[in-house]
């Protein structure tokens, strides 16, 4: 990815023009014709030369805070990603090398919550780790039962 191309010119219009080329209304429709593709596969979609995966996790989050759906935004966000780095599931974590890939897929789904739901990621991500799902687990999108669990829809 080409970062600055994807920062130059008006990039919310270039976004949005990219999701309705594709025949969506919003992002949140494009992504949801998507289920469990990883945010980065989602922006090479969209231009693999000039989008930004912060850009599209941007507008996502900017469509679910207008639905005041943030939190289902972040447990949509965690499927995607886990999807991505475990294509397999949950893994079984044995050694020093898994549980550091299980780490960073946490560390990253924090770096994209905003600060009103810091937490509670945190919190559900301490629990992940404290108590792992069954190995194999894949949620395959924002409704899942452990997620919803781990991440209820009161918003903060």
């Amino acid at each position: 990815m080409t970062y600055g191309r994807s920062w130059q010119g008006n990039w919310k219009v270039r976004l949005y023009e990219r999701v309705r080329e594709r025949g969506h209304t919003s992002l949140t429709d494009f992504a949801n014709s998507r289920p469990s593709v990883p945010l980065q596969k989602l922006a090479t979609e969209l231009g693999k030369d000039d989008v930004a995966v912060i850009q599209v996790f941007h507008g996502l989050l900017s469509e679910a805070s207008q639905r005041r759906q943030v939190t289902r935004l972040l447990r949509d966000v965690f499927a995607r990603e886990l999807a991505g780095d475990f294509p397999e599931g949950w893994p079984v974590i044995t050694d020093e090398a898994t549980r550091v890939q299980v780490i960073k897929l946490l560390a990253r789904l924090g770096a994209f919550t905003p600060e009103t739901h810091e937490t509670r990621v945190s919190r559900a991500g301490d629990t992940l780790l404290a108590t792992p799902p069954q190995p194999g687990w894949r949620p395959l999108g924002p409704d899942d039962e452990l997620l919803l669990m781990l991440l209820p829809d009161d918003e903060a």
